[in-house]
């Protein structure tokens, strides 16, 4: 078999043909007057902010609990940890990292109870798991108008009380990992350096945890669940340690997506990361039983490419500002394929 051959086998027809078409659109996009540059600049911004959120995913697949559409659970945890740092007036690198401190203590408590249910639920895990995290988010949007938050950057100016449906981060932590380290190569091509170690450092913290004694437990639960409690394995406690685990990475994720986007959404807003984040692995190779970080990878850089080149190509083609409708359509067809695509 030649290297070519290997190649297409490894990487799957699925996936050549969508990297082909990703190449074609910034072909057409140099003919039709769309910056190459500033869409290559856009399509590594979304990859870095959307990253970790895809990561998420890894988890709970390699445990058997399946792709996490509960993920709404931790970026609520997220979104915690984001308000309580704005709350305490913390900036910069130490506001970052407070919020992330705070949101990953939040998104393990929520995680346990989340893994919890899922244990009860076994063979329909992603069912409950989409009911869960839509049902979290609006018994949430409740308490974001009760908790006693003080922050006039935080809540509702005409009352002084609820917090707001879009926080801007722009006078604490906004740009914290995007600005760090950044390299300025021509004034609209600015690569976020520090937001992208940053993956890098979330994917090898994922690469080496599955590599300890309880990572390899959580796979062998994943592959064969009879196996692992004959090897003396508690399957429930591996789940729901995964759930966790993915709860804190998505609360981590929500937070990176924050600094780098400017603002904190909230309320309904968590519901829009589900879908985006499921296909995005799916379309990286994963199934349901198996993911990889390469899948987190490539399955990112392919859907956050096509979201970005499809609408601006379009509308240079038909001079008409069909983004919205475009970027609809395109984002719901690569979740409809990715959703229904058999694993290799």
């Amino acid at each position: 078999m030649t290297a070519v051959s290997r190649f297409i086998k490894n990487f799957g027809w699925p996936r050549i043909i969508i990297l082909l078409f990703l190449i074609l659109l910034f072909v057409m996009g140099a003919f039709y007057g769309v910056s190459t540059v500033a869409s290559l600049r856009d399509v590594l911004v979304r990859f870095g902010m959307n990253g970790i959120l895809v990561l998420s995913m890894v988890p709970m697949v390699q445990s058997g609990c399946g792709l996490n559409f509960g993920i709404p659970v931790g970026i609520i945890g997220g979104l915690f940890g984001a308000v309580l740092s704005l709350e305490l007036r913390l900036g910069g690198l130490p506001g970052i990292f407070a919020a992330i401190g705070i949101a990953i203590a939040f998104a393990l408590v929520f995680g346990w109870a989340y893994g919890l249910l899922l244990n009860r639920v076994k063979g329909d895990e992603m069912i409950i798991a989409t009911y869960v995290g839509y049902s979290f988010v609006f018994l949430m949007s409740i308490f974001w108008l009760v908790l006693p938050f003080s922050n006039p950057s935080s809540v509702q100016g005409f009352k002084g009380e609820g917090l707001r449906v879009t926080i801007s981060v722009e006078d604490y932590w906004i740009g914290a990992f995007s600005k760090f380290l950044e390299i300025r190569i021509t004034d609209k091509l600015v690569i976020p350096t520090g937001m992208l170690l940053f993956f890098g450092l979330m994917c090898l913290l994922v690469w080496f945890f599955f590599r300890t004694k309880t990572g390899t437990a959580m796979t062998a639960v994943g592959s064969n669940p009879e196996y692992a409690r004959a090897a003396g394995i508690s399957v429930n406690r591996m789940r729901t340690i995964s759930v966790m685990f993915s709860t804190a990475l998505a609360a981590v994720g929500i937070i990176v997506y924050q600094q780098s986007f400017g603002f904190i959404q909230m309320y309904n807003a968590p519901m829009a990361f589900v879908f985006p984040s499921v296909a995005a692995i799916l379309l990286g190779g994963a199934s349901v039983n198996k993911a990889s970080i390469l899948n987190v990878v490539v399955g990112t850089l392919l859907f956050q490419g096509i979201l970005t080149m499809t609408p601006s190509v379009i509308n240079s083609m038909i001079n008409i500002d069909a983004s919205e409708v475009v970027r609809i359509i395109v984002t719901n067809g690569m979740i409809v394929y990715a959703l229904t695509r058999k694993a290799r």
